[in-house]
C-alpha cells in the first residue's frame, strides 16, 4: 500500500512541470530569445554601377568567340573482358575551333595522336563523330571534319601574327581539365620563340604568353583584343604540368599556310630538292661555313639537274669537296631544319634560288622544286 502524498509536494511537482513545458515551448518557438542573440536580417545590397570598359570588352570577346570553340574527345579501343567485344572509349580531351562552315575543325596533332576516332562537342552541347582530314605533326596541327549543319558552325575570325608586339593583350579559350569553355587573359610575353615539335622538328616564331593554359587547352585559340585568331595554343613550360605563366602558341600565319593544304591534299606536301645533309661534326671538322653540307644528291633530282655536288671520298680515302647551301631566296640557312622550314613555304614546281658555297666561292643557283612522291 502506497503512502499518502503531501498536497504541497504535488503542487510543487505540477508547477515544475509547467515551467519545463513553458521553457521548451519558448526554445522551439523562439530560439533566438533562448540564446540571447538578436534577430539577424540580410544586408542591404550596394548598387554596383556599370561594368568597366575592360570588363565589357572581355565579355564581348568571349560571347562572340566561344560559339566557335569546341571540345574534342579522342577515342581508343577496349576489349570487354567477358564478351570480348571491342568498343570505343575516351582516351583524352582537348580543344579545337571551327575553321569554316564546311565542318572543318582545327586542333593540335597531339590531341588526336594515336586515337582511333574522335568526337567533337559544339557550343550547344551537341556531339558529332569526327573524321581525320589531315595532319602535319612537324607543326603539331591537325584538321578534323564533322557533318553538322552550317548554322551550328560559326567560323572563327582570322588575324595575323607577323605584326604582333610584346605587351599586347591576348585571350585563350579552351576546355582545361575537361571544363567547358574557360576564358583566361594575359599578354604577349615574347615573340619568335622556338619550341620542339614531333620528330625533333622546330616550330619557329612561336608566341609566348602568360595567359593561363592548362591540360585540355591544347588546340584552342589564342585571340587578340579584336577577337581574331592569332595562334593555336600548343605547349606550356611547367615542372608541375599545370600553368606556370609560360605558354606557347603556333602563330596563325603558319596555321593559315598549313591548314588549307591539309584540307586540300589530306597532308602537307613539302617540296624537295633531293639532297642529304651531313652532320654538324662533319661541318666543324672540315671548317665549313654555316649551312647544309651536301653528302648525297639523288640521281635525277632537281639538285642533280642543277649541278650540285656532294662531299664524298675519293679512291684513296681523301675527301672531295662538295657544296654547302647557305641561303634560299636570300634567307640564311644554318642547318637542315632551317632549309626544310623555308621549303615548306613553297610548292612542288616552283623555283627557288639557292646560295651555294664551294671551295671558298659562292654562287647563285636556280632550282625547280620536286614533288616528294
Amino acid at each position: 500500500m502506497n503512502p499518502p502524498r503531501s498536497p504541497r509536494l504535488t503542487l510543487f511537482a505540477l508547477a515544475g512541470a509547467a515551467a519545463l513545458l513553458a521553457a521548451a515551448a519558448a526554445f522551439f518557438a523562439a530560439p533566438a530569445l533562448v540564446s540571447g542573440a538578436p534577430d539577424v536580417v540580410a544586408r542591404a545590397v550596394t548598387p554596383r554601377g556599370p561594368l568597366l570598359s575592360e570588363e565589357l570588352a572581355n565579355i564581348e570577346i568571349f560571347k562572340r568567340t566561344a560559339p566557335s570553340v569546341v571540345h574534342i574527345t579522342s577515342l581508343g579501343t577496349q576489349r570487354d573482358l567477358f564478351s570480348l567485344r571491342v568498343q570505343e572509349v575516351p582516351q583524352g580531351t582537348g580543344t579545337g575551333f571551327v575553321w569554316d562552315d564546311n565542318g572543318h575543325i582545327v586542333t593540335n596533332f597531339h590531341v588526336i595522336q594515336g586515337a582511333n576516332g574522335a568526337r567533337v562537342t559544339l557550343a550547344d552541347q551537341s556531339t558529332w563523330d569526327a573524321e581525320l582530314v589531315g595532319a602535319f605533326p612537324a607543326r603539331d596541327l591537325a584538321v578534323l571534319r564533322i557533318k553538322a549543319p552550317r548554322d551550328k558552325l560559326p567560323p572563327i575570325a582570322i588575324g595575323t601574327s607577323r605584326d604582333l608586339q610584346v605587351g599586347q593583350r591576348v585571350y585563350a579559350i579552351g576546355n582545361p581539365f575537361g571544363l567547358d569553355h574557360t576564358l583566361t587573359l594575359g599578354i604577349v610575353s615574347a615573340l619568335n620563340r622556338e619550341i620542339e615539335s614531333f620528330g625533333g622538328r622546330t616550330i619557329r616564331g612561336a608566341i609566348q604568353t602568360d595567359a593561363a593554359i592548362n591540360p585540355g587547352n591544347s588546340g584552342g585559340p589564342l585571340l587578340d583584343s579584336a577577337g581574331r585568331l592569332i595562334g593555336v595554343n600548343s605547349q606550356i613550360a611547367s615542372p608541375s604540368g599545370a600553368s606556370a605563366g609560360i605558354g606557347f602558341s603556333i602563330p596563325v600565319d603558319e596555321v593559315n599556310r598549313v591548314v588549307p593544304r591539309l584540307i586540300r591534299d589530306g597532308r602537307f606536301v613539302r617540296p624537295t630538292i633531293g639532297v642529304g645533309a651531313g652532320s654538324a661534326e662533319l661541318q666543324r671538322a672540315l671548317k665549313l661555313p654555316r649551312g647544309v653540307v651536301l653528302v648525297q644528291v639523288a640521281p635525277g633530282s632537281s639538285a642533280a639537274r642543277a649541278g650540285l655536288q656532294p662531299f664524298r671520298r675519293g679512291a684513296r680515302g681523301e675527301i672531295i669537296g662538295g657544296d654547302v647551301i647557305t641561303a634560299i631566296d636570300g634567307e640564311p640557312v644554318k642547318d637542315l631544319d632551317d632549309m626544310l622550314t623555308l621549303l615548306e613555304h613553297h610548292q612542288p614546281g616552283q623555283q627557288v634560288t639557292l646560295t651555294v658555297w664551294r671551295d671558298g666561292k659562292t654562287r647563285k643557283q636556280a632550282v625547280t622544286l620536286d614533288n616528294p612522291d
